[in-house]
């Protein structure tokens, strides 16, 4: 080889800044510029900036159309390399998806060499990750001794713990330099990330050693809100996104479109922002307004999120895309609210057989009294968008939608007015939404109903409701007192019977167990009352023979467990187990008594901590058991064999437990005869040496052993009954 040609300077080809996509619509040329509009607006909310100017698109002279594709000339290969790794495979439309090639693989794979040649096999040489790569971000599922975590957040410092017997419970994580927040904690549904918030956005941690998962730009974020499957967050800022000429710029980045908008749309895995929305404020001249949290309620599989747009319409989003669902809202004149059914756990089961057809959602939204309409709830099928039930109601002045967590009941809670408008009453509507037509049940009730909760799985539900004159315009210090009354489905009559009422109370929180069965009320958020009542409402049934209790005796089963105080509570929580009940004092609320306590079902203190400044306590959600129905019922079938083992630790902790304290006491008395005998000896050396009598410690231990009896004997001498007219 020559020396000319060894180092002779080749040119670029100058093809690979330019792009060819596929799977553009096929359009006349009346549409061009909006269709070129549209594509540079694609690219550039991805990161991949380009101009309308830059898009090329070719025509077929026969029929006057485009041919489907365009090719796009960027500033650079690195500009184009990117767009390629973003956009190829992106939804353009409900019918178009991008398919991007470079302009120059046209011509290499179309004189490709289709010759085989078998490739030499390499060696392999696993790459360096940081640790938490390989972490298992459930893996706390797999603790065997089955113990549960809670965070807690004092001050600065945010803490991860175990909860168990008290010889199990430990720190989990308190890396206060790794694992801190600025504003708040907050757990995912299902448990899998902790969430903490800082001024420059939000931060996800998981895994064992909770190392950082992802992180999302947002400045000044104040609220966030997961979707049910974890696939996607919602974040919010109460100050409009400003995007300045130095940001970096990116799909995990705001770019110009966003400017102004306060709510963000983030994947979880990927990190990239799907869409951002401005914030909406409820109309009135108030000058405290309210924005609804959260502003996007998600469908239960995380197929769609809507929003509300008050009186006018409900926008639903299909995901990933975040395209308008239908490519147009549900206009709903003077729409109030609305809420997704839930799935059950049969509704899970279903999904994962092949054979089942794909669960299909369900949305309820409420409407006001309208001019000569009436107010109505109305049951509504996605994504067909069928109507499935309405009901009309009458003299509404509020509703509020209350789903049982299962999708099979929808309560209604109906604020009615008189016709004077003076008072006040309540109806509950209350649909059966798993049984043909979705026939609704009536309770009615003359009192004002302050707190609303059905148990979970089950077909029972507790009201809180008030007579009292100051409800609506409590006093400092005034305490409202209520009456708590539980109901449950009477299939025979397909209505809901009173089981029982407990009157007289001060509670205003109800909080089922995550099982069933056991309930807590609570007075929350008071400066006179701070009371914790534990029931169960199957005391005096197994669950094995709860169908055979006579109906007249369901209420029989409601047994008061036990009682307890914790002053200036301000949240009541259950852990996932249903076991163990948990109750905080929060600094944010007040700055007396702060700290938390752990309660068992029968309202058996376990653990109590006084901390300053404490502000949250938090259990970790756990997933839904992946046992089917079939194993779930052996096991109960078999529950006493498994139980003898943990009967058995159990047993084996309280040895450990007693035996500790019997040697800690045992201890204790030792060290206290040896002061008391040392002290005595000191004593009688210091009488020695003034010339008094010092006794020794012996002599007067033979004193102290003498015991001394004085007996008091009443006689009455005389008694004299006088009658006083």
């Amino acid at each position: 080889m020559s020396f000319i040609s060894r180092y002779k300077v080749r040119l670029e080809e100058g093809f690979d800044h330019i792009l060819v996509v596929d799977g553009v619509p096929v359009i006349d040329k009346s549409k061009l510029e909006k269709l070129l509009t549209k594509i540079a607006k694609e690219f550039t909310r991805k990161g991949a900036a380009i101009k309308p100017d830059d898009i090329s698109v070719p025509w077929n002279d026969n029929t006057g159309k485009s041919n489907g594709y365009v090719f796009i000339e960027f500033r650079n290969a690195d500009a184009a390399a990117y767009a390629l790794n973003e956009m190829n495979g992106h939804p353009f439309d409900r019918s178009n998806t991008f398919l991007v090639n470079r302009f120059t693989d046209i011509d290499k794979y179309a004189n490709l060499d289709e010759t085989y040649v078998e490739p030499q096999r390499e060696e392999y040489h696993p790459k360096a990750r940081p640790s938490f790569h390989f972490e298992h971000l459930r893996a706390w599922l797999a603790d065997p001794l089955g113990r549960d975590q809670y965070v807690t957040y004092r001050g600065d410092e945010v803490s991860i713990r175990w909860h168990g017997r008290p010889s199990q419970c430990e720190v989990a994580h308190e890396d206060h330099q790794n694992l801190r927040t600025e504003l708040y904690v907050s757990w995912s549904p299902l448990g899998t990330y902790v969430a903490t918030l800082h001024r420059q956005g939000v931060r996800l941690y998981g895994g064992p050693s909770f190392q950082l998962q992802a992180r999302f730009f947002h400045p000044l974020i104040r609220l966030i809100d997961f979707s049910p499957c974890e696939q996607y967050l919602v974040t919010w800022s109460h100050e409009p996104i400003v995007v300045a000429d130095d940001m970096p710029q990116g799909p995990r980045f705001f770019s110009p479109e966003d400017e102004g908008n306060n709510i963000a749309v983030w994947d979880i895995k990927t990190g990239h922002l799907l869409r951002t929305f401005p914030a909406i404020l409820p109309e009135g001249e108030g000058s405290k307004k309210q924005m609804a949290w959260p502003a996007l309620k998600w469908s239960a599989d995380d197929k769609y999120t809507a929003r509300l747009t008050p009186g006018q319409q409900i926008s639903v989003y299909e995901l990933p895309g975040m395209g308008l669902q239908g490519k147009k809202s549900l206009k709903i004149e003077g729409v109030v609210d609305f809420e997704w059914c839930p799935h059950g756990e049969k509704d899970r089961e279903d999904a994962a057989k092949a054979s089942k057809k794909p669960i299909e959602n369900m949305i309820t939204y409420w409407t006001p009294e309208v001019a000569n309409q009436p107010a109505r709830v109305t049951l509504l099928n996605f994504p067909d968008r069928t109507i499935l039930r309405q009901k009309n109601l009458f003299n509404v002045s509020e509703c509020r939608l209350y789903w049982q967590n299962q999708g099979d009941f929808l309560c209604v809670r109906v604020d009615r007015h008189t016709k004077t408008k003076k008072s006040i009453f309540c109806n509950l509507e209350i649909f059966r939404v798993r049984e043909k037509d979705f026939p609704v049940e009536v309770v009615e009730l003359k009192d004002t109903v302050t707190d609303f909760s059905w148990e979970p799985k089950g077909e029972r539900f507790a009201i809180v409701s008030s007579s009292d004159p100051n409800l609506g315009n409590p006093g400092q210090g005034t305490t409202i007192k209520t009456d708590v009354s539980f109901y449950q489905l009477d299939h025979s009559k397909n209505d809901f019977k009173l089981l029982r009422t407990l009157a007289g109370r001060t509670t205003n929180t109800i909080r089922w167990s995550p099982r069933g069965r056991h309930v807590v009320l609570a007075t929350v958020g008071s400066t006179s009352k701070s009371e914790l009542e534990f029931w169960d409402l199957d005391f005096n049934s197994d669950d094995a023979i709860k169908k055979e209790t006579p109906k007249e005796d369901w209420g029989s089963g409601i047994q008061q467990l036990g009682m307890a105080d914790h002053y200036g509570v301000t949240d009541v929580e259950w852990d996932p187990s249903g076991r163990y009940l948990a109750t905080a004092a929060s600094a944010w609320t007040h700055t007396i008594e702060n700290g938390y306590a752990i309660w068992d079902f029968r309202g058996q203190e376990i653990e109590k901590q006084l901390l300053d400044r404490f502000k949250q306590f938090l259990w970790r959600p756990r997933p839904p058991s992946l046992l089917m129905k079939e194993q779930k019922r052996t096991i109960r079938k078999n529950l006493r064999e498994y139980s003898r083992a943990f009967e058995e630790a159990d047993a084996a902790e309280e040895t450990t437990v007693s035996a500790e304290l019997v040697a800690q006491r045992k201890r204790a008395m030792d060290e206290w005869n040896a002061w008391r005998v040392r002290v005595a000896e000191e004593v009688a050396e210091v009488r020695r040496a003034r010339g008094k009598r010092g006794e020794s410690p012996a002599h007067k231990q033979e004193e102290e052993d003498k015991e001394e009896i004085e007996v008091w004997i009443d006689e009455v001498i005389e008694q004299i009954e006088e009658v006083v007219e």
